[in-house]
């Protein structure tokens, strides 16, 4: 994990309060509509349903709100009118930050995305200027106290079922795979037992920025947080260095 507290942001991210948790079942809602309308409702032959399912699992969304998602997303494919877009462009001090959407109405969600940058005095950019710093990696992780595997055992796992990469930090495991190898790796090891706190496909910086000002954090946050709240956004990346 490059010690850049990717664990610590996920469990931060999960003991926050029930509004944050609304936002985050809205957001795999939306994925799971998509993946339904883009595949169809069989999670076994449709790998996009499937890691989403995941996704939803790992936050903790009830089966049967996923299940009745699926239902309603495969009975009414035609209502399902969301777009992708995403945003790029910097923070304070040149922090980059990229915005996944997913959303019913572009203009709306442009609207708040700029509104937000430039309430943390930063700027949007135009497509390209910041994606090039990150690579999309699909990223498991695993807290160490909730599993028993021995880390050498779990390694040669998940380099077994097509992982890249393998990182032991001081409370857990980091494993790293293609993007299109992330939902085999979890597969095999939600098989073997191993609990797992994430696994999706993310953005991650091939470099951090450390930011000293605290004006500047202030800003960025302020960001961040305007982000946060907005229903229409599925996900944030930066390459801020949290530690």
């Amino acid at each position: 994990m490059s010690g850049h507290s990717k664990f610590a942001n996920i469990k931060h991210k999960k003991e926050k309060n029930d509004a944050a948790k609304g936002k985050i079942f809205t957001i795999i809602g939306r994925e799971i509509a998509v993946a339904v309308k883009e595949g169809g409702p069989d999670p076994n032959n449709n790998f996009k349903l499937a890691a989403v399912i995941a996704k939803a699992k790992a936050n903790n969304m009830p089966n049967d709100t996923i299940n009745n998602g699926i239902k309603k997303a495969a009975g009414d494919t035609n209502s399902v009118n969301y777009k992708q877009y995403t945003y790029e462009g910097y923070g304070p001090n040149g922090i980059a930050i990229i915005v996944e959407t997913l959303t019913d109405n572009a203009n709306r969600t442009a609207a708040n995305v700029r509104s937000a940058f430039t309430k943390g005095n930063g700027s949007i950019g135009a497509q390209g200027c910041v994606s090039f710093m990150f690579d999309k990696k699909g990223q498991i992780i695993i807290d160490k106290e909730e599993c028993d595997t021995d880390a050498d055992e779990l390694m040669m796992m998940a380099l077994d079922a097509g992982a890249d990469d393998f990182n032991e930090e001081d409370d857990s495991f980091e494993i790293l795979t293609a993007p299109e190898e992330c939902e085999n790796v979890r597969k095999a090891l939600e098989d073997a037992g191993i609990a797992m706190v994430s696994a999706e496909v993310t953005m991650i910086p091939q470099n951090y920025v450390k930011l000293t000002d605290e004006e500047a954090l202030k800003n960025l946050n302020r960001t961040l947080d305007l982000l946060d709240e907005d229903d229409d956004v599925q996900a944030v990346y930066t390459n801020l260095d949290e530690d």
